[in-house]
């Protein structure tokens, strides 16, 4: 077809006007990028009891259901291999999927581990993150039953997938949060973040200076937070001990604000947290106040602490409170999709989900 000049201009300026109208992943962010990309799904199988939206996907099987969740890391966006060891890489790949399928109630039973590797990784190096892997099974005695491996151009990439099993009444998913419900968390929170912190001020200096070692050694509990999560799976076993049924449950991965704003949106709620009740040790208190950073920001922003957080019905509360490990730290509201965090002078912050995101960082 032959084309005159008017033609061409015509189509130039038409692709241009239409790239003008490209949005940029980054401005969209993680969370919204995903449910853009989601919201045309819609589920065909009667099998598929809960698909996207929640920590887990949930398929029906009878009385019991198999819960599905999985997470790809990526070398330089989600662990770095100057201050990360390969033993630790494996084992955190496999609990931050377990963590998910935890934080729907139910009991892990197997993983697939798939991973993508560029030629500078020897075989060596591969057992010592296999290492890692078997570590996490036999922790949490779930069994590896496949995956894949493929050559990278660059880097690293891991994807792994992990099964669950849990009798359909027992699921819990994060809309089920009520007015008045006690908020509660398992652990602390912010390490992972000030663990972070520490590594990537060590690398930074040894990269100015390799003959200085990275000084570690009082920092033990928070790069440790950071490097080999591990689930409070006790805490879950007393609370079914106690006859306690959470009406909501997430893991913070992502942040505590960020997983609040999660279940407000889920359950349609709101909710009010306190400062004073907000469980933060003294070693992130230590390293926070080396860093000159306000302890708050990692508590509610810091992500990867894999701790659970979850809701339950006002009469639990002298049950969970004889707890240990579990902290309650507010309560949900009627003011739907209202976070506020009431600090010690009784100013009220609303929360933002200023947690871990894959774009723009």
């Amino acid at each position: 077809m032959y084309y005159t000049m008017q033609m061409v201009l015509f189509i130039i300026s038409q692709c241009i006007m239409k790239e003008e109208r490209l949005r940029s992943i980054e401005e969209m962010g993680e969370f919204g990028l995903i449910e853009h990309l989601t919201k045309d799904a819609r589920n065909i199988q009667d099998t598929t009891i809960k698909g996207i939206g929640d920590d887990a996907a949930v398929i029906g099987q009878g009385d019991d259901c198999q819960v599905v969740t999985t997470d790809m890391l990526v070398e330089g966006i989600h662990f770095d291999l100057m201050y990360t060891p390969l033993k630790h890489l494996g084992y955190k790949s496999v609990v931050v999927n377990l963590s998910d399928v935890y934080a729907m109630n139910a009991v892990p039973r197997q993983v697939t581990v798939s991973v993508a590797i560029s030629g500078k990784f020897s075989v060596e190096a591969l057992e010592q993150f296999y290492e890692g892997v078997y570590a996490a099974c036999k922790q949490y005695g779930v069994d590896l039953v496949g995956g894949d491996t493929t050559a990278s151009v660059t880097g690293m990439m891991i994807s792994v997938t992990a099964l669950g099993t849990a009798a359909q009444k027992e699921i819990i998913y994060r809309d089920g949060a009520k007015v008045n419900n006690l908020v509660c968390v398992t652990g602390d929170l912010g390490a992972a973040y000030m663990g972070l912190q520490v590594l990537e001020r060590e690398k930074k200096v040894f990269e100015e200076d390799s003959s200085i070692q990275p000084k570690l050694g009082d920092y033990e509990y928070v790069v440790g937070r950071f490097l080999k999560p591990d689930i409070r799976v006790e805490t879950l076993l007393k609370l079914r001990e106690l006859d306690i049924r959470p009406t909501s449950m997430i893991d913070i991965s992502d942040g505590l604000s960020s997983e609040l704003l999660h279940i407000c949106k889920q359950s349609d709620c709101g909710v009010v947290i306190y400062q004073d009740k907000l469980p933060v040790t003294m070693e992130v208190n230590l390293a926070a106040a080396e860093f000159q950073i306000e302890p708050l920001i990692p508590a509610l922003n810091g992500g990867e602490d894999y701790e659970i957080l979850f809701t339950i019905p006002l009469s639990a509360h002298d049950k969970v409170k004889s707890i240990p490990g579990v902290s309650i730290i507010g309560n949900i509201t009627e003011h739907k999709g209202k976070a506020i965090m009431m600090t010690g002078d009784g100013s009220a912050i609303s929360l933002q989900a200023q947690g871990w995101q894959a774009y723009g960082n």
